[in-house]
């Protein structure tokens, strides 16, 4: 993952997404964005801790233990659909009780 995409194109989001993140009261939030075959990715949490990158997957890895790679399976594909309409995927993550 590449360090200079994230601050280029989400480090000055994520202001707004911990807004979101608290506002829709979600137990964390992460984006992806892609540029010229280089990827970055932010995950914040209620905390206003923010991880990036390497980071932020390993974080998401350990919020879906069992779950990760087909949680990625299925949302791989939306992310690419957004990102080719020059759209940004941003998630909010909910936990079920």
């Amino acid at each position: 993952m590449h360090q200079d995409l994230y601050v280029y194109e989400l480090e000055e989001l994520c202001e707004e997404f911990f807004i979101s993140l608290i506002r829709d009261n979600d137990a964390l939030l992460f984006a992806v964005t892609e540029n010229n075959n280089h990827v970055a990715m932010v995950l914040l949490e209620p905390s206003g801790a923010v991880y990036v990158n390497e980071n932020a997957r390993t974080k998401l890895r350990e919020y879906w233990p069992q779950t990760y790679d087909s949680n990625m399976r299925q949302l791989i594909p939306a992310f690419i659909k957004q990102l080719m309409n020059n759209e940004l995927p941003i998630n909010g993550v909910k936990y079920i009780k």
